[in-house]
């Protein structure tokens, strides 16, 4: 489907394919940054699933994600953490 005169899913899951690729053979942590779209993409694709399972994670604006592995395979570290928007509460309140 995607939008009329834009990428269409093919498209935006060989992007995020290629940032994975890229993300897999570096010898470091990488960091990413981009718009909920694609950050759920490029987790769907990191999770070796289709494009569509992207569109049933939740992500919030601004919110903090890590890829990356357990027992071998990759994994969803951390999704959605919006810890950071928490704003302490003025004393006495």
């Amino acid at each position: 489907d995607g939008v009329p005169e834009g990428e269409s899913v093919g498209e935006v899951s060989a992007r995020a394919d290629e940032v994975v690729g890229w993300a897999r053979s570096a010898d470091r942590d990488v960091l990413v940054f981009a718009h909920g779209h694609i950050l759920r993409a490029l987790a769907a694709r990191w999770l070796g699933e289709d494009l569509s399972f992207g569109a049933r994670i939740r992500l919030e604006p601004t919110s903090l994600s890590v890829l990356g592995w357990a027992y071998g395979a990759p994994a969803l570290e951390r999704w959605n953490d919006t810890g950071h928007l928490e704003l302490p509460s003025p004393s006495g309140v």
